[in-house]
């Protein structure tokens, strides 16, 4: 792999401070972070453990439950491990290529999740809007087929961010503000034109979170028509209650990236410790969620982890 264009002392090594402004808080700001991390864990695990054990939840529904869990345990675990080691053992520095993969899964899987988000509104739209049809529309073999798409779309479009990264000076600045080689963190300590790789971002940031979005948005308001078309309150309820687990995880997914990559990008007047508690809150709040949400929304499920549960 290529190396970056920069001269300090150790060419090959940047340095992540961690949180700037908050350093003397790094080791109270490690507790909370390694709870959600570590139940983040336990409960994305547990739920590829019991729909894996379980014959009876080898259904669409549940192989996308644990795509999600996946690409959950892949976010977190990309990120939070080195920022726990700056936070306890001072350890910042990570070498170029390192950083380069960090970039690589952080921002991948980050898109996989999207991707996995606009098929569960799909399979949820299905549901409710042509139910006699889904096991034939919604196959497991058709939602692994839907998920290896969305992962070579993830590889796709990230894949060039670390490459045209590569072709950059970075002189003799070789300190990231930040817990992780973030895009837009390593991109700001060029001392080169950055307009290519600025664009790009921006272009993937919005293709990506515009368009699945737009696809979340359209399933849904597809599912209300359906819905509104039903004459019974009860069928009502029913119809969207099996919508809210989904609904819960889309905001706690997409609000702090949004938000993270807006103040990234617009919020020059932001201080920088928020940016990267913006940016670590969506590494962590939503692998902590998601299980949870899915655990107590979805019945077979939690009637499965409460038979694991009561047998010990």
């Amino acid at each position: 792999m290529a190396s970056f264009n920069i001269t300090p002392t150790d060419p090959s090594t940047f340095i992540l401070t961690g949180i700037p402004g908050l350093e003397d808080a790094h080791l109270w700001i490690s507790i909370p972070f390694f709870m959600f991390y570590m139940i983040g864990l336990l409960g994305n695990f547990t739920v590829l453990f019991i729909v894996g054990k379980e014959q009876t939840l080898h259904k669409p529904m549940f192989l996308l439950l644990c795509m999600l869990a996946l690409t959950d345990i892949s976010t977190s675990s990309s990120v939070i491990p080195k920022a726990l080691c700056i936070f306890w053992f001072n350890l910042k520095g990570i070498t170029v290529k390192f950083c380069l993969t960090q970039m690589f899964f952080l921002h991948g899987a980050s898109v996989m999740h999207s991707a996995v988000l606009v098929t569960m509104a799909f399979d949820r739209y299905v549901a409710i809007c042509d139910p006699l049809r889904y096991a034939t529309i919604l196959t497991n073999a058709r939602v692994a087929k839907l998920g290896l798409v969305g992962l070579i779309r993830a590889v796709l479009f990230i894949l060039p961010l670390p490459l045209l990264l590569t072709r950059l000076p970075f002189c003799a600045n070789n300190v990231i503000p930040h817990t992780c080689c973030e895009h837009m963190a390593v991109l700001k300590m060029s001392c080169g034109d950055i307009t290519v790789n600025r664009t790009y971002g921006l272009v993937i940031a919005f293709v990506v979170s515009g368009l699945d979005l737009m696809l979340i948005a359209l399933s849904y308001g597809l599912i209300i028509r359906a819905v509104l078309r039903i004459s019974l309150k009860r069928a009502h309820q029913k119809a969207l209650n099996t919508c809210t687990a989904h609904i819960c995880v889309i905001l706690t997914s997409y609000t702090p990236s949004v938000f993270s990559s807006l103040t990234h990008r617009f919020g020059q007047g932001i201080a920088p410790h928020v940016h990267i508690i913006l940016t670590n809150l969506y590494f962590l709040l939503p692998p902590m969620l998601n299980p949870i949400i899915y655990g107590v929304k979805t019945k077979e499920l939690h009637d499965k982890v409460g038979k694991y549960i009561c047998r010990r």
